[in-house]
């Protein structure tokens, strides 16, 4: 897969729509829900701006993305429970966990 400069927001949606997740919002940005959950949803191609909101967490990214994202948040060790997951434009994908707090 070459450069790819937009995330993968429709990818995201699809995936936790699949998964049985209540989706809302529009954009890069969205909130999916299921149960008790509340998961706050971000496709982003290389960069995360870490914020100190509390709660879950899922950075979706293109694969190839994946691990330079996981170890920016790794480093800069946000307060909240996090996630990355890294897809295929086919619609596989992968997702790497944060070590527990």
């Amino acid at each position: 897969m070459g450069t790819v400069t937009t995330p993968p927001d429709e990818q995201a949606r699809s995936i936790f729509d699949d998964l049985g997740y209540s989706l809302a919002g529009d954009g890069a940005e969205f909130s999916a829900t299921r149960d008790w959950k509340e998961i706050r949803v971000t496709a982003v191609t290389d960069h995360v701006d870490a914020d100190d909101e509390a709660g879950y967490r899922c950075f979706v990214t293109w694969a190839d993305n994946a691990d330079a994202l996981e170890r920016q948040l790794r480093r800069l060790d946000p307060p909240y429970e996090w996630a990355v997951m890294g897809v295929e434009e086919d619609g596989d994908y992968e997702v790497a966990r944060a070590p527990p707090a």
